[in-house]
């Protein structure tokens, strides 16, 4: 083979050896855009798991801040239970001593009874069974009339006092019975309104501590799929890694390869310079014509390249960015319901309380106490009882209720909670376990407890 052969040859190898080594760097590369292409996906969602696992903790704090209240309020009950325990037990024994009182009484009445049986006989005896006149014009002479007045006269007068005193003995046997029952009968009324309020402070805690497990859940299975996608981000990166290092490593092998080629053609033009120089300066003119066009073909195919990439950019449609904003429509309630606004967070159930200044002053209120203090502010008298605020106004039916409403519920007892409905599925009340309070009456515990009944005041 002469040396101009064995040049077009070398020269052939070295291009294709160039070419290899750009084609398989460009197919990796590509690789690599997809590969970033997915991470930047799994990173945007390990973003949005961020997000919501900071609002769930958030949600969880509040739960264990309402936790804190029912606690609180459960603690407060229990310490009212037991002061009306204490009560009951003194009020017991008052009922142990009126009852002796009581008893010391019918014993005097029915000593009166037969007093009077005995003085009844006894007149009836000696002559009783006819008018008063009668005995006395009926004496044989005036010593005996005398006798006869002063006797009759003695007997009415005891008769009297002895009737006189039993009347009033029953009248009071009649008011301190009375006096008894109704205490009985209030304390009885409070330990069930108390039982009754604890039980529903424990069935509002069950409800909390059920929705703090099910964000706790939600938390846990959120940082378990953030994981999950940090994991499978940490592969993509590992990916890009080995096929960068592979590129590398291919580019290194290439240019090593090229190397070997241009150091062989160096001694192939040496050793046979002296021989065939002409030859020799023909064929490298060839070569570096050949080498020449093709650098140049290269060059104007990366400026096509380049160019049609810049012109595809530019085709591409900015990517637009929509801002969505909502704004919550306020209704308007009236102001017996913006007069409670001011103790939300900043007040205290307490049961009677709303019927003071001192409570008022001081943010405590139970259900139907801030029902009659907030309609009050707007120049309305309601009564400050839930069994006397049913009959405050004309019922509605629960589809027609609007803002400013009355909304009752079944608690302890039929009735036995109320609020002001403000809308949107929800009422303003003071409940047992956070005090004076927006709830939400479509969902969870007090959708449970609405009875349907709706008074509207007007």
């Amino acid at each position: 083979m002469s040396l101009k052969k064995k040049l077009i040859v070398l020269n052939t190898t070295i291009m294709l050896g160039l070419g290899s080594a750009f084609a398989i760097p460009s197919v990796k590369a590509e690789s690599i855009t997809d590969i970033q292409s997915q991470r930047t996906g799994i990173q945007s969602d390990i973003s949005e798991a961020e997000q919501v696992i900071q609002q769930l903790k958030k949600e969880q704090s509040k739960m264990n801040a309402q936790i804190a209240q029912i606690e609180s309020a459960m603690k407060e009950n229990d310490e009212k239970i037991k002061d009306t325990k204490q009560e009951i037990k003194d009020t017991e024994k008052d009922i142990e001593s009126l009852k002796k009182e009581i008893k010391a009484l019918e014993e005097r009445i029915a000593k009166r009874e037969e007093v009077l049986k005995e003085r009844a006989l006894s007149f009836q005896e000696s002559g009783g069974d006819v008018e008063y006149l009668e005995v006395v014009l009926g004496s044989k002479s005036f010593g005996e009339f005398v006798n006869r007045v002063g006797a009759v006269a003695t007997i009415v007068e005891a008769d009297q006092q002895i009737l006189s005193e039993q009347e009033a003995d029953k009248a009071d046997l009649e008011k301190k019975q009375a006096t008894v029952e109704k205490k009985l009968q209030s304390l009885k009324d409070m330990e069930v309104e108390l039982k009754g309020m604890q039980s529903q402070i424990e069935d509002q805690k069950a409800e909390t501590v059920n929705m703090k497990a099910k964000i706790e859940k939600k938390e846990s299975e959120t940082e378990a799929l953030k994981q999950s996608l940090e994991n499978k981000d940490a592969g993509l990166e590992a990916q890009i890694a080995s096929i960068r290092e592979n590129i590398k490593k291919e580019e290194e092998r290439k240019a090593s390869e090229k190397a070997d080629l241009d150091r062989a053609a160096e001694e192939v033009n040496s050793s046979n310079a002296s021989s065939e120089g002409s030859s020799s300066s023909s064929s490298e003119e060839s070569s570096s014509s050949s080498k020449g066009e093709a650098s140049a073909k290269s060059s104007s195919k990366a400026e096509s390249s380049s160019n049609s990439s810049k012109n595809s950019s530019a085709a591409k449609p900015a990517a637009s960015k929509t801002e969505v904003s909502s704004k919550p429509s306020s209704a308007n309630t009236g102001s017996a319901i913006t007069a409670g606004y001011k103790y939300i967070g900043n007040s205290t159930y307490k049961f009677g309380g709303g019927r003071t200044a001192s409570d008022i002053a001081n943010g405590l209120f139970d259900c139907s106490g801030f029902v009659a203090w907030a309609y009050k502010q707007a120049g309305v008298n309601l009564p400050a009882s839930t069994d006397a605020l049913k009959g405050a106004g004309r019922q509605v039916s629960s589809s027609q209720k609007q803002p400013g409403d009355l909304v009752f519920f079944n608690t302890y007892k039929t009735d036995g909670h109320v609020g002001i409905y403000v809308g949107g599925g929800k009422f303003i009340g003071s409940q047992s376990s956070t005090g004076v309070a927006i709830a939400n009456m479509d969902s969870g515990y007090w959708a449970s407890k609405f009875n349907g009944r709706v008074v509207r005041v007007n």
